[in-house]
């Protein structure tokens, strides 16, 4: 039998809307998942709530699950925990993410949710992306026992990585960022904080993940001779300039660009699936609630993108909480 379920669109840049959208029955090994979650990435998906995503890249920033097509109209998300309602006995009521937009109910392979841990809070779960973007970058970073680490962004791929970065041992960990308010973030996750001038250097590695042009400059300021930046934002349509003159030859740094799209080659027996599970069971850590900044209504969406794309609302991690209300 055929439903409808409410989703949220992207119809032009800079304007959202909530659609009423065909919900096919589930066919052979497919869920219903009913959502109760889901989160808002104020990096990628505020740029591509403005709009900025360059032409060449409109392949490679697909969503699972998206539908549409950039600049717009588009359904774009991929952070969404909720039930299945039907589906394979195993799975029937188990609380699942999935890479999935804002919707109220949808039909995926069975393969495409992971179930969560019961060591994790449904809402906690919505971060297992970002949280499996930081686990890639650690496994392209490669800290060492004892490391000498900044992170460089606060946002929430930052934070994530920081507080994956906070369980090491022996290591030295500074999150930096312009924002002296990041600082209760990098409380709460175990971590030093500093505003960009007062960071400690002499690092062995920094990771980048402020999305600015002098974010990149001052990591690599921060850096020991033969230090490495692990370079996380994606800037979008825009172009960032480097200084690479004065002593970045004579040092021996080194940039190297990570993102989740693959899996590390660092890590060449591992699947996306095993580094999303593995993402799901670090979330049992109740510190990780500090990237949950935020929380709104479902059919608060179209009113609230603006003001998080344009900064009026701060946010690592905006929460998006569906009812029974609204679940049509």
């Amino acid at each position: 039998m055929n439903h409808a379920a409410h989703a949220f669109w992207l119809d032009s840049p800079g304007r959202g809307e909530i659609r009423e959208v065909p919900l096919p029955g589930p066919g052979e090994d497919e869920v219903l998942v009913r959502s109760l979650y889901s989160g808002v990435s104020r990096g990628t998906e505020t740029l591509v709530f403005r709009g900025h995503v360059p032409e060449s890249q409109h392949a490679a920033m697909r969503a699972p699950f998206q539908e549409g097509d950039f600049p717009g109209p588009v359904k774009y998300g991929y952070l969404n925990v909720g039930v299945v309602e039907e589906g394979p006995r195993t799975l029937v009521g188990r609380t699942v993410f999935c890479l999935y937009p804002h919707q109220t109910r949808y039909v995926v392979p069975a393969s495409a949710v992971t179930p969560v841990p019961d060591t994790v809070p449904a809402r906690r779960a919505v971060l297992a992306g970002t949280v499996e973007t930081a686990v890639n970058a650690l496994w392209d970073a490669a800290p060492l026992i004892g490391d000498r680490i900044a992170v460089v962004g606060g946002g929430m791929v930052g934070s994530s990585v920081a507080a994956l970065l906070a369980r090491f041992p022996g290591v030295r960990v500074q999150l930096v960022d312009a924002d002296p308010a990041r600082a209760k973030t990098a409380e709460a996750l175990g971590v030093g904080f500093a505003l960009p001038a007062d960071a400690l250097g002499g690092c062995d590695l920094v990771v980048h993940a402020s999305a600015t042009e002098q974010g990149l400059a001052r990591s690599l300021e921060l850096l020991s001779a033969e230090g490495t930046v692990i370079e996380l934002s994606w800037y979008g349509d825009r172009k960032v300039s480097l200084p690479l003159g004065e002593d970045f030859h004579s040092r021996r740094l080194v940039i190297r660009g990570s993102q989740v799209g693959t899996v590390s080659p660092a890590r060449p027996g591992r699947s996306y699936a095993d580094r999303l599970a593995l993402a799901l069971d670090l979330l049992a850590d109740p510190a990780l609630d500090a990237l949950i900044t935020g929380e709104s209504q479902f059919a608060e969406l179209p009113a609230l993108m603006p003001r998080l794309a344009s900064g009026e609302v701060p946010a690592l991690c905006h929460l998006v909480r569906y009812d029974e209300t609204a679940a049509g």
